[in-house]
């Protein structure tokens, strides 16, 4: 802490008008195996510190892994003339903050077992074991099985006197089975996306059945048929498929960064400016998205974001209709707002925050219904599950997306694998078109730890959740 005062004192006597110090020691574990030999067996630990200073109606950051007196001095002093010089380059007042308390608190993910205390041999072992399992099927050419771990040690100071201590852990596993035959090539993956949780997630998944699974549908998977030409049909989607529907055509272009063209080069802005907020019809009545900081398990759940504001849960989209956006102190009072919904994040020390989707889940049914009940009510359809290929346009409109498992529905049944299909669909079109969801027995989370921003670039982590849901008339079709 003794650091974290030593900036905050110089910045003030500077005469920033705000400051704040972010000491991260951010630890990572790669394990990578490809058939049974491994590919990649790292652990990275980044260390140092960042400190931003504002000044003027601009932002100065700098950043150093020195960790002595005159190094955090020197530090403060580059971050102080960074913001100075860059006012002069302000229009109108510039940045301006919106309001917040100051807070001297601590988060811990809740864990039972730090990932990092297991032998590494215990690791390997499991993986091996998991490999060989699918290479038992004839057909399986191809295994991967990917184990990351990552740990955010951080403590924050700033010139409102909050003072956190944050400590953050997240586990992702990632399983995949490539079947061949004498034409083609398929593969088939188990990813959640990862969790906010110790190694007990791993002990708690039944990896045999897993295994099974992922080489048994990538064997069903290559051999089956292609959908053939686009038609409108209708599509049911698991949660795993949803979440990263989400993320590209909700979570993304409501980022207020992106809605005010702050953030254009990675990946465009967004459509969803703000004279449409409490009037833009999103999604029927039935879609509700909520940003939650506070989920449990989350991967964007971390007591406090790195302005310093807790972590909150709010609706984004209520009954259909665009309510608000995640932001940032420097983001909100842009369209009149003088709180933060705590949405700014940074991947490393060296990185300046940036405005981040939180945790964005869509909620689940409110009316009992199940998947067989939905699959039983769709006449022609194809249900997808799993992520895929994607692709969207530069204002978060126009959209393509595959998946990594496929069903034909035709009279209520599940009537056939395929393989290779797309479709193809546009905000507001596609979530207006959703016509149930299945209720919350079926809600799942899904989580992202590569989201990519900015430039030079950055990651970031969130989950995001949903129970299978249904879109009627929307463009599908099969790829060759």
């Amino acid at each position: 802490m003794r650091y974290l005062r030593i900036a905050i004192d110089e910045a003030i006597k500077l005469g920033a008008d705000y400051a704040d110090i972010r000491i991260q020691k951010t630890t990572e574990e790669h394990i990578y195996l490809e058939d049974t030999n491994f590919k990649e067996n790292m652990q990275a630990v980044v260390y140092g510190y960042g400190i931003r200073v504002l000044k003027n109606g601009a932002w100065g950051f700098a950043h150093s892994n020195v960790f002595t007196d005159e190094a955090v001095l020197k530090t403060v002093k580059r971050a102080f003339e960074i913001a100075k010089y860059s006012s002069q380059l302000a229009k109108g007042e510039g940045i301006r903050l919106a309001s917040e308390k100051s807070y001297i608190a601590s988060y811990n993910t809740p864990l039972k077992k730090d990932p990092f205390s297991v032998p590494i041999k215990e690791k390997t072992q499991l993986m091996l074991d998991i490999s060989k399992r699918m290479q038992n099927y004839d057909k399986i050419k191809r295994t991967t099985v990917y184990f990351y771990s990552q740990k955010d040690e951080k403590l924050f100071a700033s010139t409102l006197g909050t003072e956190l201590s944050i400590n953050t852990v997240l586990v992702n596993p990632m399983v995949s089975a490539y079947a061949a035959n004498d034409s083609d090539m398929q593969s088939r993956t188990f990813d959640d996306g990862g969790k906010a949780t110790g190694w007990e997630l791993i002990e708690s998944l039944d990896f045999t059945s897993i295994a099974n699974s992922v080489a048994q549908e990538a064997i069903t998977k290559v051999n089956a048929e292609t959908l053939g030409e686009e038609a409108r049909r209708t599509l049911i989607l698991d949660h795993g498929h949803l979440g990263l529907t989400m993320h590209e055509s909700v979570g993304h272009p409501t980022e207020l960064d992106r809605v005010l063209g702050w953030e254009a080069d990675y990946a465009g802005v967004s459509f969803a400016t703000p004279e449409k907020l409490k009037n833009y019809q999103y999604g029927s009545p039935i879609v509700n998205f909520v940003g939650d900081n506070t989920l449990a398990g989350g991967l964007a759940t971390a007591g406090f974001d790195d302005d310093g504001v807790p972590g909150q849960k709010w609706h984004i989209i209520k009954d259909g209709i665009l309510q608000e956006y995640s932001t940032t102190r420097d983001t909100a009072p842009y369209i009149g707002l003088d709180y933060s919904r705590g949405c700014n994040r940074a991947t490393y020390y060296f990185d300046q925050p940036m405005n981040r989707i939180p945790n964005l889940y869509l909620l689940p049914g409110k009316e009992p219904l199940s998947l067989s009940d939905m699959i039983s009510s769709t006449e022609d359809g194809v249900y997808i599950q799993g992520r895929g290929s994607f692709s969207i346009d530069q204002h978060r409109v126009n959209f393509q997306f595959g998946g990594d498992y496929f069903w034909e529905i035709k009279n209520g049944k599940l009537f056939r694998p395929l393989k290779k299909v797309l479709y193809r669909s546009c905000n507001p079109e596609f979530w207006n078109s959703c016509d149930a969801i299945c209720d919350e027995r079926y809600w799942k989370p899904f989580g992202v730890v590569n989201c990519g921003k900015g430039q030079p670039p950055q990651t970031a982590r969130m989950t995001h959740g949903a129970a299978p849901s249904r879109f009627r008339n929307i463009r599908v079709g099969g790829s060759k």
